[in-house]
């Protein structure tokens, strides 16, 4: 697997997203094929973990920790903090707000060093900006953990470019994550990627491959649990869906041509938006992750990228991408 940096931290060129082995896509994994997906992946080369508090809530970061401890040395784990959390309720109802006041940044560090079972976490992400609080007052907090070896890196998830700048004058910031894909290019046109790359700091894509969307395997939403997190998201709703399926037909026929499977194009695509991005693709079986794994080894010419790229225009794209409560909590 090659690598590329995020910030101070080496890191293979695809990670794992962990989220949906414990948390938001229907029931949970079973924990021993979780287990073995997240050996598989160590065996592969990824070396970058994503979970977080709220993954769960709290079993993710459990799952994460037991999981990689025979070989904490040659991974990179990250997690999140920043919401506030009614675990009592529906996986979709449980974020009750954000929390990035001081002492929420140190309690929750604290707190995911015991479950992850670890002495310092790699990368350390606010989960959502929190309006109520001054970003440079939680990096700032963020950096005495820094300071005390509990963390080593600290990141941003779905912050606004001034939000970024500000943060990156307290501390350096080492990563931004936000949701960046084929069909969603919301860091393209808010002025993020290019912020980051200016910064030198590395950007990290959740849903790379659209909720599961852009891998062609998803054609029904009948297949989606009850308590599916994607029931909720507009794109996610029937006449939308069977309008993006459209969509997802042009990248299978490029997939065909290319001899790829569409998955491995769409995360090629997202690798070939820059060297400083870093990709975090979930998987919870070992197929899907062997698949997704090889996109690191797929090249695109300057060509291929522009034409799927026009393809899956999000201007094309029928829905928005969350409802608006949590599209309200992004790009702060």
């Amino acid at each position: 697997m090659k690598h590329r940096q995020l910030g101070t931290l080496d890191v293979s060129a695809l990670g794992l997203g962990c989220m949906g082995m414990s948390h938001a896509y229907g029931p949970s994994s079973d924990e021993t094929a979780a287990i073995r997906t997240l050996h598989r992946a160590v065996d592969l080369g990824v070396t970058l973990f994503d979970t977080a508090e709220v993954y769960g809530p709290y079993r993710n970061e459990i799952l994460v920790g037991k999981a990689l401890k025979p070989v904490r040395d040659k991974v990179v784990i990250a997690t999140k903090f920043g919401f506030r959390i009614d675990d009592t309720k529906p996986s979709a109802e449980m974020i009750t707000g954000t929390d990035s006041r001081p002492e929420n940044v140190r309690a929750v560090a604290e707190a995911s060093l015991k479950r992850l079972g670890v002495e310092v976490i790699d990368l350390y992400y606010q989960h959502r900006v929190d309006p109520a609080v001054p970003i440079e007052e939680t990096v700032g907090a963020m950096a005495e953990l820094v300071r005390e070896g509990k963390v080593k890196a600290l990141g941003l998830s779905e912050a606004g470019a001034e939000t970024i700048r500000r943060a990156h004058g307290v501390h350096p910031i080492s990563a931004v994550q936000s949701e960046y894909s084929l069909w969603t290019r919301d860091p393209e046109e808010n002025g993020v990627l290019e912020t980051c790359r200016e910064l030198g700091i590395g950007f990290v894509p959740f849903s790379p491959l659209g909720r599961g969307v852009l891998t062609g395997a998803l054609k029904k939403l009948d297949g989606l649990s009850a308590d599916d997190f994607r029931r909720s998201l507009p794109r996610f709703e029937a006449e939308n869906f069977d309008a993006n399926l459209a969509l997802v037909a042009l990248l299978e026929e490029m997939a065909k041509e290319k001899g790829v499977a569409p998955a491995q194009l769409a995360l090629a695509w997202v690798l070939a938006q820059g060297d400083f991005i870093v990709p975090i693709p979930g998987a919870s079986k070992v197929p899907h992750l062997e698949q997704n794994a090889a996109a690191a080894d797929v090249a695109l010419t300057k060509e291929e990228a522009a034409r799927l790229g026009e393809l899956l225009s999000p201007a094309r794209v029928a829905g928005g991408r969350y409802p608006q409560r949590m599209a309200s909590m992004a790009n702060r």
